[in-house]
């Protein structure tokens, strides 16, 4: 049954924010060559802050800590979070740094394809992050893009017992050998978990590697083919929500987003998994990776659509 009342967690996502670029065409080009695009559009991108808008949309307060050059793109990125509901006033602009950026290729089927620059000079010391801020917060979330950032978040959130999320896109293993140990609930997206696990032939596998390197759940989306995670229960799965995909990009971010502002409202694990991949299939009936993000509502309306 759906909650009661509207839940309204406080959430704070540590992490990337970039400007993407992104060009509508009917097939994804293939080697060199020119290739017309049907639509080009311009907007606020990366995996924190994508989760960041998400969890706004959803009805939960948030706060956006992250770093971004001086520059042009640092500054519209931050308005246009500001605009979606997230507070920005930790998200900081670096003097003689650069922004990330990303070039995305959306074809006809929903698919695409991503070239990002990750940004430049941006400085690691997160000392300046206001850590005593968790006092009045529910959840937190990280992407692998600022490691010593994700790194003091969540072990100021451990200290208070407060529930972590690691999206676990595609990074160094070192990486997520420093932040997993620290982690609560690891969820992977499927080449970032592949990426890690190198030395395991099965998803199972993989996830099992993932658990045993520290975190308390280790989960992976698999698109059309669902979410499978391991714990200390064992290995559990969801399917996948039957929708027409339009557009995948942010899908796996606005999940990630979703999962946080469900942990942060309480629910158990499975409950709010379930939710949150009803919150990236609706996404992906739609353009864009903001855009299409759900009400609350409507997320609700697809969720107890589920016959268990």
């Amino acid at each position: 049954m759906s909650p009661v009342q509207h839940p309204a967690p406080r959430v704070i996502c540590l992490g990337l924010s970039a400007l993407d670029i992104t060009w509508q065409v009917d097939i994804l080009p293939q080697g060199g060559g020119k290739t017309r695009a049907n639509d080009v559009r311009e907007g606020g991108g990366g995996m924190a802050a994508n989760a960041a808008v998400a969890a706004a949309k959803l009805g939960a307060s948030v706060r956006f800590w992250g770093r971004a050059g001086e520059d042009s793109a640092g500054h519209e990125m931050k308005v246009q979070l500001a605009a979606l509901g997230v507070d920005v006033s930790r998200f900081r602009l670096f003097e003689g740094a650069r922004s990330s950026l990303s070039g995305i290729v959306v074809d006809a089927r929903g698919e695409r394809m991503i070239v990002n620059f990750r940004g430049a000079a941006l400085p690691a010391d997160p000392a300046w992050l206001p850590l005593d801020a968790l006092a009045e917060t529910d959840a937190v979330l990280a992407d692998p893009r600022w490691p010593e950032g994700a790194l003091a978040l969540f072990g100021a959130a451990r200290e208070r017992g407060l529930p972590t999320v690691l999206d676990g896109d595609v990074a160094d293993a070192a990486i997520f050998d420093m932040l997993l140990p620290h982690t609560d609930h690891a969820v992977f997206s499927e080449p970032g978990l592949a990426g890690y696990a190198t030395g395991a032939r099965t998803v199972d596998e993989q996830l099992n590697f993932a658990l045993s390197r520290g975190c308390r759940l280790a989960a992976v989306t698999l698109g059309e083919h669902g979410l499978r995670w391991a714990d200390a229960e064992g290995l559990h799965a969801l399917p996948a929500f039957a929708v027409e995909a339009v557009d995948t990009t942010g899908a796996g971010d606005v999940f990630h987003g979703a999962f946080a502002f469900a942990l942060g409202a309480g629910w158990p694990v499975r409950r709010a998994f379930q939710f949150s991949a009803a919150v990236a299939a609706l996404k992906c009936t739609r353009p864009g990776g903001r855009a299409g993000v759900p009400d609350f509502a409507t997320a609700m309306s697809l969720v107890d659509s589920i016959k268990e």
